[in-house]
């Protein structure tokens, strides 16, 4: 997938960052945040974990592909990619998603539909879900 938009901001490898985060644009995590991701442009906004990247925090972005550790849920509003070497410990909330073998996931895949076409049967469905381990 090629970033869309706005200019790219890097977690080198040695960094540690302690605390939220807001971007726009594209963010690659190469190190480790603890903290929470944002994205503010929710249509553009891209966050990619690289192998050796860490997050211990919930994501919230359109676009999200991880392919290293993220401790807690994943919000991606149009398209998560898990690579090979992703490891998920929590929740992934999804639009589209796309898993490659290997990749690891503890906890719920939840399919959310787009709000403006949310109904009742989408939403009886969601509460008949069943989860496989």
């Amino acid at each position: 997938m090629a970033f869309q938009g706005g200019g790219t901001t890097l977690i080198s490898k040695d960094s540690e960052i302690v605390g939220d985060i807001k971007f726009t644009g594209d963010l690659e995590i190469q190190g480790i945040v603890r903290g929470n991701i944002m994205a503010k442009d929710q249509s553009k906004a891209t966050v990619r974990v690289v192998e050796g990247g860490q997050i211990e925090g919930e994501i919230h972005a359109p676009h999200v592909i991880v392919n290293g550790l993220v401790k807690g849920d994943i919000h991606s509003a149009e398209h998560i990619e898990l690579a090979a070497k992703a490891q998920i410990q929590g929740n992934v909330h999804y639009q589209l998603i796309e898993m490659v073998k290997g990749a690891q996931v503890n906890g719920s895949l939840l399919y959310a539909a787009a709000k403006s076409v949310a109904t009742p049967i989408n939403k009886a469905v969601a509460q008949n879900a069943v989860e496989v381990d």
